[in-house]
């Protein structure tokens, strides 16, 4: 089963500790040796950003910063696990992580199931 780990967090979190990002190296490079982790990575603030939003018909983009943005997304990784279960887990050790190495911040890590085409039943 593929799962997506997404990191929410302030925005205005600053730069993480390098002894996270130590930590965080380890545990991706443990999980990539495993055969457990597809790909990951963090994300630059929503000032480097846009949206792109369809919406009455309309196409819009609108630049970053997003003002109303109370928490953004700031990483993500995929992981091939075999449930839920042990996806949660993995996200726990993650989080724990960030627990000892970055006092004081706050975030979550949501886990969702990824579906590919292969999953959805053709109609014809």
């Amino acid at each position: 089963m593929r799962f997506m780990m997404i990191v929410k967090s302030a925005e205005r979190s600053g730069p993480p500790p390098k002894a996270l990002m130590d930590a965080i190296a380890k545990l991706s490079d443990d999980a990539a040796q495993a055969g457990t982790m597809i790909g990951g990575g963090g994300l630059g603030p929503t000032a480097l950003g846009a949206r792109v939003r369809l919406s009455g018909g309309k196409v819009t983009v609108t630049d970053g910063p997003f003002s109303e943005a109370k928490e953004v997304v700031g990483g993500y990784a995929q992981f091939e696990l075999k449930s839920k279960e042990e996806a949660v887990e993995s996200a726990v050790r993650f989080m724990e992580l960030h627990k000892k190495h970055w006092p004081g911040w706050e975030g979550e890590t949501e886990v969702r199931q990824m579906f590919g085409p292969e999953d959805f039943a053709k109609t014809a």
